[in-house]
């Protein structure tokens, strides 16, 4: 498992690059940012507590003193960085916010070295100062600038900061020994919770009437959400927060590829410089296990 953790946590950012081809149908179809947001929370949560229910009850169980590891990875993680993401979108260009996004493995280095004892080395600085660089090259920052006010700026690092704190929470849960698949399910169920008041269920429950359109909306849940997040919370067992982190931006590489094969859009040379930045960072992190003090 401890060879496969890095790859689990590869696969999680693949599975989340495939998230604009879904939310451009769901746009297309009446759907706002939010209620996405909730419609991906709500079937997460009603499909792994099912399939709990039948195959694995004794996941579902949970002492009531740890709640607030799943309570913060729901509300405070999966809430504050939609919120604020989906803000900065509005004030800014997406390249923007991709880019204060990607702040997050800065935000989870940080914050794991005091509350977990992980080392910041030379090595991990270096790959996160290449994944950042590449994840803005690969987003189109230098074409679009970053002309950003106060307020979307703070929107923008809230984003980024709300995005990181899934691995902190997540981290505390499976130190008091909870499976991966419990810890999805349970942060999924108050991330639902979390972001009923912010939704107009109107336009949702139009949808869900046709059948077409729910079974997009199930694989959209299956592919970005279940698959991804128990592959990550499964390889953090195995793989520290930061090292975790910077893997995980293979996410704007695999929206980059996915680009081009479902919309043409071709990247620039920066484009593809970021790309190969990103690309070289990850194998630096595998391929040199051997930590530089």
């Amino acid at each position: 498992m401890k060879k496969a953790a890095p790859f689990l946590v590869i696969l999680a950012g693949c599975c989340w690059g495939t998230m604009g081809i879904f939310v451009r149908y769901l746009n297309g179809i009446g759907l706002a940012a939010m209620q996405i947001v909730e419609c991906r929370a709500l079937l997460t949560t009603v499909g792994m507590f099912g399939i709990l229910g039948i195959f694995r009850r004794d996941l579902l169980r949970v002492k009531a003193k740890d709640l607030w590891c799943f309570a913060g990875g729901g509300i405070v993680s999966v809430i504050l960085f939609n919120y604020c993401y989906f803000q900065t979108i509005q004030q800014a260009s997406l390249s923007a916010a991709a880019i204060l996004l990607y702040t997050s493995p800065i935000f989870v280095l940080l914050l794991s070295v005091p509350l977990f004892g992980e080392k910041l080395t030379r090595k991990k600085i270096l790959c996160l100062a290449m994944a950042f660089v590449g994840c803005a090259l690969a987003s189109g920052m230098t074409a679009d600038g970053m002309a950003l006010s106060p307020q979307t700026l703070l929107f923008g690092l809230g984003s980024g900061f709300g995005y990181g704190l899934y691995s902190i929470f997540s981290r505390f849960a499976l130190q008091r020994g909870y499976h991966p698949i419990t810890i999805t399910a349970y942060i999924f169920l108050f991330g639902a919770i979390g972001g009923i008041p912010m939704t107009d269920f109107g336009p949702i429950v139009q949808i869900a009437g046709q059948p077409q359109h729910l079974l997009y909306l199930a694989a959209y849940t299956v592919v970005t959400t279940m698959i991804p997040y128990v592959a990550y919370t499964t390889g953090l067992q195995q793989v520290e927060n930061g090292v975790a982190a910077v893997l995980a931006c293979i996410e704007p590489v695999m929206a980059t590829v996915f680009g081009i094969f479902f919309f043409d859009e071709l990247p620039t040379p920066a484009g593809w410089g970021g790309i190969a930045l990103v690309l070289t960072a990850l194998t630096l992190l595998n391929l040199q296990p051997k930590k530089v003090p």
